[in-house]
């Protein structure tokens, strides 16, 4: 078996990383087309998660996002100093509120989600696309229980 042979069945055989190789694929194509609205993707996301369901706080939007709060509390500091989000504190948590600079970005963030969908779609064709993304949703849900 040639070294290129066993290179391929190794990256082909392993998830760990076929998904990064992967991640850094979309993730690249996905910066490229949220880069019109002046934020990454992650933080774009949650910008539509705090435009969707106003009040939620720090803690549900880590949760939501499967990422560390200290990450989060990064997240929102940017997204409050770039005025597209307000905090309320109640107690010692912290509810997240879009202003209207950041519910005016709703609409832009739709259009690079669906020009992302439509551009691995054309790659991958829908339906491959679509099943792809749900296999890939339920494997991370049923390897998450396991953490």
């Amino acid at each position: 078996m040639s070294n290129e042979n066993s290179e391929s069945e190794i990256m082909c055989s392993c998830l760990y990383f076929t998904t990064n190789k992967l991640h850094r694929i979309i993730n690249k194509m996905a910066e490229e087309e949220f880069i019109k609205t002046g934020l990454s993707p992650s933080y774009a996301l949650a910008l539509m998660l705090i435009i969707n369901e106003q009040g939620l706080s720090q803690n549900e939007i880590s949760k939501k996002l499967n990422i560390k709060p200290s990450t989060t509390s990064r997240f929102m500091d940017k997204l409050e100093s770039k005025g597209l989000v307000s905090r309320k504190v109640k107690g010692k948590v912290s509810y997240l509120y879009p202003t209207e600079k950041g519910e005016a970005l709703q609409e832009d963030i739709v259009n690079c989600l669906e020009n992302l969908h439509n551009r691995y779609s054309k790659i991958l064709g829908s339906k491959h696309g679509v099943k792809l993304t749900q296999d890939i949703y339920e494997a991370a849900n049923e390897l998450e229980k396991d953490l």
